[in-house]
């Protein structure tokens, strides 16, 4: 019997890598594996199946006792959820300047959560409780959105770190003040990997409640998870998930992602890499005289500053994005995939275009 025809054909090169995003990565084959594992026969919609359950083992071995994951389908519902279940609707969210959920989620906490974002400006992408505090007041004024929340990311949107005790020093100081913790795990993995502690160092060890937990820039091919990590500070998070449409029917094929990058060590196989590679660009980077390195190299990222024409002809030989157009300066990220060859093919490129 002849195997059933398809009109599907490849659309792209396989071979071809950028720096543009960790995004732009394909799925782990371990991850495609597990994918094809979980097919097959029939399976509960809506997170009563097999895989999800086994993935609440796997997170709790993560985050501690208390924590429940709740799969959702990318980075922005995650952090639209997370953050409606630990704010009022007259609440806001403190968050970095930078951070991505007010500069790159098209309005979506705003808009689609009703949520007030309370931006700081930060040298390093990095909140301290003193930067907080320039945000964080006028809880009885009813002129004023309520400060309930201080949102940070690990790592951060400009590719630095923050340590554990900097982090514990931020819940101390937003629990105090009757704020809950949020953190945005986008690239959690390379913040562990980069720091070499587990993520409960940094998140359920130090007083975190609730964190977006990323696996698409990690290898997975779509889906993350909201972790609650501290029960009494969320409220009906199966009704936001659902109201957020972030529900997923068939929800095992998310988990099971999840599942495979988390219950061993391919989450940190693929941020290490990642992060090295990262290592290895700045290094090369750091030997081409006129460009500068913007941001300390501490994850997968590589922010500099460069000459607008040098730019624009190399990025018609890679792909990659402007941080800061009128300032010349570019974002270079590295992921699970990126290779040695990859990297110096293109700092040789960049030696070049900097020549002409």
């Amino acid at each position: 019997m002849n195997p059933p025809r398809t009109d599907a054909r490849r659309h792209h090169d396989p071979e071809s890598r950028g720096f543009a995003s960790d995004n732009y990565a394909g799925a782990h084959p371990e991850v495609l594996a597990a994918l094809a594992l979980a097919n097959g026969g029939h399976q509960v919609a809506y997170g009563e199946d097999a895989y999800t359950e086994n993935l609440q083992r796997i997170i709790r071995s993560h985050f501690g006792a208390t924590a429940e994951a709740f799969p959702v389908f990318n980075g922005t519902g995650a952090n639209v959820v997370a953050l409606q279940a630990v704010t009022d609707r007259w609440g806001a969210v403190i968050c970095a300047e930078s951070s991505h959920i007010n500069v790159d989620e098209g309005g979506a906490p705003e808009r689609m959560g009703g949520i007030k974002l309370l931006p700081v400006p930060t040298p390093d992408g990095k909140l301290t409780p003193e930067l907080i505090d320039r945000q964080a007041y006028g809880w009885e004024d009813e002129h004023r959105a309520m400060p309930q929340v201080v949102s940070i990311t690990q790592s951060t949107e400009l590719g630095t770190l923050y340590t554990p005790d900097e982090i514990r020093a931020i819940c101390e100081h937003a629990h105090a003040h009757g704020m809950k913790v949020h953190l945005d795990g986008s690239r959690i993995a390379n913040a562990a990997a980069a720091l070499n502690v587990p993520m409960r160092t940094f998140t359920n060890a130090v007083g975190v409640d609730i964190l977006s937990l990323g696996g698409t820039k990690n290898g997975a091919l779509f889906g993350e998870a909201v972790v609650v990590i501290n029960q009494d500070a969320v409220s009906h998070m199966k009704h936001l998930r659902k109201l957020s449409m972030q529900l997923a029917s068939k929800m095992r094929f998310v988990s099971v992602q999840l599942e495979a990058l988390l219950a061993k060590d391919l989450w940190l196989r693929n941020a290490r890499h990642a992060n090295e590679m990262a290592q290895r660009l700045a290094e090369g980077v750091r030997a081409v005289h006129g460009v500068e390195i913007l941001h300390p190299v501490q994850a997968n990222g590589v922010f500099a500053r460069l000459p607008h024409d040098v730019s624009e002809r190399l990025q018609k030989r890679f792909r990659f994005y402007f941080w800061d157009e009128a300032a010349g300066d570019v974002r270079w990220m590295c992921a699970f995939d990126t290779t040695e060859e990859d990297v110096d093919t293109f700092v040789a490129a960049l030696k070049e275009e900097m020549a002409r």
